[in-house]
């Protein structure tokens, strides 16, 4: 198999790739880390046992898009890699279109399972707004593979090397003038051991208070399907689950007054256990459920609460 070079800004999730690209190479050698401007990404690859070469370059910064495709451009023709994986992030994704534009590659994204067959990678896609799943390979040679968060565990242990890797970077259309705290809450529910995600079968935004304790006494996060975030505005957007907000993996995870359209399970099918509550007994959830209690959540969340 061709040389496989994986990026992300973010370093859990270049660790993840670290574990995707394992699993498809049967030569670590075969596999290289980049990293732009993150000593700590290089130590942290490096401790997991990847090759990792190191780009320092002050005039890259990763707002611009272009110019960092163009650096992994670069990167992937000197380490000979026909292969590059990539985080399936937002700007992974952005990044992933643009770098299959500079090295002439077949792309493919949202891909959240590889399997090798004499040489081929088949990509495993949600499909049909995540009704069913598609099995794709690229038949182009050179191969850009964008992959969904946790769909892989993190990398870890090994011994590593770091080199340093010199690019060309063109002088950039944007200037970076200063950096700003995001404004409103920053929440990773991705990164949730434990969520508890409400849908419009809850009454009202107080009612998000004990949904809150609940989450706080199970050491979790709230989340929520779309409407409840772009409707009615209850919770930000940072929270929403699904085909339009996060794939989350976790190991449990309550679900309250959602109907399970599969624009939301899409999201949340993964958990290791899903307890769904739900006053419906035919809804969708229900059949995607480990534990199902058909009741109303409000009675049932002051109950746990309690309990604990």
């Amino acid at each position: 198999m061709a040389g496989i070079l994986i990026f992300s800004d973010k370093t859990n999730l270049a660790l993840e790739l670290l574990t995707a690209a394992n699993s498809i190479s049967s030569s670590s050698a075969d596999i290289k880390a980049v990293t732009i401007n993150n000593d700590e990404q290089v130590q942290a690859l490096s401790e997991a046992g990847a090759n990792v070469y190191r780009i320092n370059a002050a005039d890259l910064i990763m707002a611009d898009v272009g110019a960092v495709a163009a650096a992994l451009g670069q990167a992937a023709g000197e380490l000979g890699s026909d292969i590059i994986l990539l985080s399936s992030n937002r700007r992974g994704k952005e990044i992933a279109g643009r770098l299959a534009q500079v090295v002439g590659a077949g792309c493919l994204t949202d891909v959240n399972s590889l399997e090798t067959d004499d040489g081929k990678i088949t990509c495993k896609r949600n499909a049909l707004a995540g009704a069913t799943v598609a099995n794709q390979y690229i038949k182009a040679d050179k191969q850009v593979i964008a992959i969904v968060p946790k769909s892989f565990a993190p990398a870890e242990g090994g011994s590593g090397s770091i080199n340093d890797l010199t690019v060309e970077v063109k002088p950039s259309a944007l200037k970076l003038l200063e950096v700003k705290t995001k404004a409103g809450e920053s929440v990773d529910i991705e990164a949730a051991e434990v969520i508890v995600a409400v849908g419009q079968g809850l009454n009202s935004k107080d009612d998000l208070v004990m949904v809150e304790e609940l989450a706080k006494l199970l050491g979790g996060e709230v989340a929520c399907s779309k409407p409840v975030a772009t409707d009615k505005k209850w919770l930000s957007e940072d929270r929403v689950i699904g085909l339009s907000g996060k794939k989350c993996k976790p190991q449990l995870a309550i679900i309250l007054g959602v109907s399970g359209q599969v624009q939301f399970t899409v999201g949340i099918r993964d958990a290791k256990t899903i307890v769904s509550i739900n006053t419906d007994d035919n809804a969708t959830m229900n059949s995607l459920s480990d534990y199902v209690l058909v009741t109303d959540l409000h009675e049932a969340v002051k109950a746990m609460n309690s309990a604990l």
